[in-house]
């Protein structure tokens, strides 16, 4: 196959993760040039097609996968994913490894024109996919929308997933990201610890989440709030989640459509001056140099009382979560009786993110690979397994939940339609790095909020203004 150069977008990302000190952006730019000015690959041909075998792959030809090694492990692809695929397929061999850094791992591989045929693109190292459906790496997934789906041929796949799976796997009008989970985030914390200790848990007004970070500091028993501090995303998610909530879900359509002043909008100053207050106040001493586990494992021992995170958190704690402990979430509460979304809005969207690889060997069998893993069999021993709601329709039904997926599913329950997400972070994802570091700043005192919503608003510009990063519009 012919090699693919990097984008200088993605060169830029991956040297900037890396550490590399790289020549001025102007030099830079002479030399890179776009990986989609190589060419599309060529479609791959599909054999012999039967009720079994939909697409036709071939039955001997190996394909690789690789996932990302984070809060969910890779336990459900050795024990659900790959024994499933293989009840149908027993000849084909599927090679297979785990890795926490993705793009590091992989982006060479895209980049030279050797790449597996199932990624697993996630993490904070995960890959920028807008510059990757700009080069022309992701493999049209309409075919596995239009397929039969596993259980029953009668059904398409697309009847099975939840609609905003589709919508949010889509890009430039094609269906080409698997977004395997329906995510949900909030506030989590012990249910065992605000018991033992009188604490109020669900505060419906900002004013009673601040007397409730209060009670605990003065309890003298523990921190009130942490996040990642390595991993400020974890925190801006929240902030926007709030502005959202405070101003409704424009005020994220605005961000991500890069718009002019997008983030000086009062709902995104006000939110972020709330979460600076809780920084200055009731953070718990050390945040900022600590990552997702160890602060995830400070709220185990006792340390601190909230942290903000998904609903993959009980599964990425299990090993080291006392018996006893009882995960349970709830969502921000209402900034003011002026909020455009009610009570119990979250931020929900499905996440996890799969692709085939358009110049991969064997794309269609990654394509079979995750019609299978579509299947309700295999979504509903995922939820078990990792403690995390799946797109697929119906699959957690009959199944036995862990305390936190419980109440995560009761919130998102309440919530109904009263939900948000922005897509800026799959679609400009040096926006995401810039947004996670002025965050972390901001909630450690080294960025006023004026600053932080100057220095994002730069960033955004300079995105809206490269007229080598691709742009999407959400309407």
């Amino acid at each position: 196959m012919a090699h693919t150069p990097l984008t200088r977008r993605e060169l830029l990302r991956s040297a900037a993760l890396a550490g590399i000190l790289l020549p001025a952006a102007g030099a830079l730019s002479a030399c890179a040039t776009p990986a989609g000015n190589t060419g599309a690959p060529t479609a791959p041909t599909a054999g012999a097609k039967s009720a079994t075998n939909p697409l036709g792959i071939a039955d001997d030809k190996p394909f690789e996968v690789v996932i990302f090694d984070g809060g969910l492990g890779d336990a459900y692809f050795t024990d659900i994913h790959q024994p499933l695929f293989k009840t149908k397929y027993p000849k084909i061999e599927i090679k297979h490894s785990a890795t926490k850094e993705v793009a590091k791992t992989l982006q060479p591989r895209l980049a030279g024109g050797t790449p597996p045929e199932v990624i697993h693109n996630q993490g904070a190292n995960a890959m920028d996919t807008g510059a990757l459906v700009q080069d022309g790496q992701l493999f049209d997934l309409t075919t596995l929308l239009e397929a039969p789906s596993w259980d029953d041929p009668n059904v398409k796949v697309r009847d099975t997933i939840l609609p905003s799976a589709i919508e949010l796997g889509t890009y430039d009008g094609k269906y080409s990201v698997l977004t395997y989970t329906s995510g949900v985030w909030g506030i989590w914390y012990s249910k065992k610890q605000f018991d033992e200790n009188g604490w109020q848990a669900s505060p419906k007004t900002w004013d009673e989440f601040l007397a409730l970070l209060e009670t605990i500091k003065k309890s003298g028993k523990c921190a009130p709030f942490t996040y990642a501090g390595k991993h400020p995303f974890y925190v801006y998610e929240t902030i926007l989640t709030l502005a959202a909530k405070i101003g409704g879900i424009d005020v994220l359509k605005r961000i991500d459509n890069l718009e002019d002043g997008a983030w000086k909008a009062e709902p995104v100053k006000q939110a972020a001056t709330a979460f600076a207050e809780i920084g200055a106040k009731y953070l718990m001493p050390g945040t900022a140099g600590l990552d997702h586990v160890q602060t995830q494992t400070a709220q185990n021992k006792g340390k601190v009382a909230l942290l903000p995170c998904g609903v993959w958190l009980e599964n990425e704690q299990k090993d080291s979560t006392p018996e006893g402990f009882d995960y349970a979430v709830f969502p921000l509460p209402d900034f003011s009786a002026s909020d455009a979304m009610p009570y119990g809005t979250v931020h929900a969207r499905p996440g996890e993110d799969f692709f085939v690889a358009a110049k991969s060997a064997n794309p269609l069998a990654g394509v079979e690979f995750m019609r299978g893993m579509l299947s309700k069999e295999a979504a509903g021993k995922y939820v078990e397994l990792v403690s995390t709601p799946s797109v697929v329709k119906g699959a957690a039904e009959g199944l036995q939940l862990k305390p936190g997926l419980t109440s995560a599913n009761a919130m998102l329950s309440a919530a109904g339609d009263n939900t948000t997400y922005f897509r800026f972070r799959q679609w400009y994802l040096p926006m995401h790095d810039e947004v996670a570091a002025a965050t972390g700043q901001l909630m450690n005192g080294r960025l006023t909020v004026e600053k932080w919503i100057e220095r994002i608003e730069k960033k955004a510009a300079d995105i809206k203004a490269d007229s080598s990063v691709k742009k999407f519009t959400r309407t």
